[in-house]
């Protein structure tokens, strides 16, 4: 259920945090982190059944390191070097929004081709 309904993991994280008296900002940020794990499962698979592929989280693993090789390059540029923390949470932060709108627009064409074609 987590991986088919991510929010539920946020929720869990955010509102364990939030009852532990942690910093509403950090928690947050956790929460996050810990969703993009699932976002990431349930894109691949969302994709993968719309598309009727098996190529779903291979694609997001590519887009990922893509991703991690242009901020480490923009990293390298600008600071002459290439800090490893700060470049994995930057791509695993950004994964999250580009999962969480991925994951939205699967959901509506799922629904709109399992509609369609039940009528």
């Amino acid at each position: 259920m987590l991986s088919v309904i991510p929010i539920v993991p946020f929720l869990i994280v955010y509102f364990a945090g939030i009852g532990l008296k942690q910093e509403k900002r950090k928690t947050f940020l956790l929460a996050m982190d810990v969703t993009t794990l699932f976002l990431l499962l349930s894109v691949s698979g969302l994709f993968n059944t719309i598309f009727h592929s098996n190529f779903g989280f291979f694609l997001i693993l590519l887009i990922v390191l893509i991703s991690a090789g242009l901020i480490g390059g923009a990293q390298n540029r600008l600071k002459g070097t290439v800090d490893g923390k700060r470049l994995l949470r930057a791509v695993w932060r950004l994964s999250f929004f580009f999962m969480g709108a991925s994951y939205v627009l699967f959901m509506i064409v799922g629904l709109i081709r399992y509609i369609s074609q039940a009528m």
